[in-house]
């Protein structure tokens, strides 16, 4: 089993369409892929993805491996950066996927597919993928990314072309390693999304944070990997409000063009908020304990971020709503994070919340229809749990147990960190991840 996890933007959302910079942090809630090896007289390859409905077989011994070996065709090895799709593949692997119903789910399959054959063999031990999300789809978490790096991880430990990470791995060859899987994620999410920024993947692969930025869209993000991210506990709050980051580009966009030196002073301060909180957290005496002068000035920015947010128009009567509510306990401080017009928000919290108080809100949430996700910011990337068993007497993890877990407690309660563990018998991350310089830049 492998798992990674969804991401949120914490500053700079927007702004950094403008070349400027935003920092985004991994999730605790995951994405867990279940890998179910089959007897060797079956050369069937199965995709279920539950939450989206997705539950397809292939004939492995029919798939367009022919297509991979035509004269002149470029082999890309596991090491590689893959700047472009196939589309001779794309166009090859359409056919397989047509009979799919759904958009997100034929998306999904077609992701699938082309990790498979790019990454796997004709040879292949036939195995069954089955996938599970504590993520909310389509809210902007970077669920899809998620899986794309789980999808990534486990075919090429399924290859052998990684190593599950061991203590004592030498800081060289988890490098080596993690870049392998970011390489190929992004593919994955190239096949989803077309030309995504790379930044959704690399926090799911490497965990803690990112500090990003796009000055020049003919080149490649600028990535530095922040590993001094500290973890701290955030509410989630999903409003269930269906939005288009096209449409809350095209509000700023259009807000600009009407008043061009309004809208620049508050782009340009975007990017002070989000350049202060990289020094927040840079900082050596930086602290989250109660009363820290560090936590409280990372909220303030928080607040201050959102206030700007709603001036640019790309808050939502939802988010508003959602944001009174918190502010009235003072738990902590609230944002929308990504695109805005619905989607999620994200809150800061103070420590020592009290118990009492949150299940308090949580009624008042459910009641007006939002959804609450008590989640910490700045957690692990991928990681593999190898072999796939649970409790003391290492009980398998049956595809079974695994699509019988209800809802994202379920899930968490059977196969997650905090219900396994880390180490030798539990839950294992590659650590130390540097994504600088331009040996990091994603292409």
């Amino acid at each position: 089993m492998v798992s990674a996890p969804g991401k949120v933007i914490v500053y700079g959302e927007h702004a950094v369409v403008y070349g400027k910079a935003a920092i985004a942090a991994a999730l605790s809630l995951r994405s867990y892929l279940l890998v179910t090896p089959l007897p060797k007289t079956s050369r069937t390859l199965t995709l279920n993805f539950v939450d989206i409905s997705l539950d397809h077989s292939w004939d492995i011994d029919s798939l367009p491996w022919a297509t991979l070996s035509k004269p002149g065709k470029k082999k890309y090895y596991f090491f590689d950066t893959v700047e472009r799709l196939d589309n001779e593949l794309l166009e090859t692997i359409k056919p397989l996927v047509v009979a799919i119903p759904g958009k997100v789910q034929q998306g999904a399959a077609s992701a699938f597919l082309y990790l498979y054959l790019m990454l796997g063999s004709k040879h292949a031990p036939a195995s069954i993928y089955t996938l599970r999300s504590t993520i909310p789809i389509g809210a902007g978490l970077g669920s899809s990314a998620s899986i794309s790096v789980c999808l990534s991880t486990a075919l090429q430990l399924q290859m052998g072309t990684l190593a599950t990470p061991f203590e004592g791995m030498l800081s060289s060859e988890t490098q080596l390693q993690l870049k392998r899987i970011n390489n190929w994620s992004f593919v994955g999410e190239m096949c989803i999304h077309g030309n995504p920024s790379g930044v959704d993947n690399t926090v799911a692969t490497g965990g803690k944070a990112v500090l990003f930025k796009r000055p020049d869209y003919t080149l490649p993000p600028e990535v530095t990997h922040l590993r001094n991210f500290p973890e701290l506990p955030l509410l989630l709050v999903n409003t269930k409000q269906p939005r288009r980051t096209a449409e809350q580009v095209a509000n700023v966009r259009n807000m600009l063009n009407a008043h061009p030196e309004i809208t620049q002073s508050m782009l340009d301060t975007i990017d002070r908020i989000t350049a202060e909180a990289h020094n927040a957290i840079s900082d050596p005496d930086f602290s989250s304990f109660a009363g820290s002068p560090s936590l409280v000035r990372l909220g303030e920015l928080i607040r201050i971020n959102h206030g700007l947010l709603v001036s640019l128009g790309v808050s939502h009567p939802k988010l508003e709503r959602i944001r009174e509510l918190i502010d009235h306990t003072g738990i902590g401080w609230t944002k929308l994070t990504g695109a805005g017009g619905g989607g999620c928000s994200i809150t800061l919290l103070r420590p020592n919340v009290k118990a009492s108080v949150l299940e308090e809100l949580d009624s008042k949430l459910r009641t007006e229809g939002f959804e609450k996700y008590q989640t910490t910011l700045g957690g692990d990337g991928v990681g593999v749990l190898w072999p796939a068993v649970v409790g003391d007497a290492g009980t398998e993890i049956t595809r079974e147990m695994f699509l019988g877990a209800e809802d994202v407690e379920g899930v968490e309660a059977l196969v997650g960190v905090e219900a396994i563990g880390k180490g030798i018998k539990g839950w294992r991350f590659w650590r130390e991840w540097i994504a600088e310089g331009s040996d990091f830049c994603l292409h």
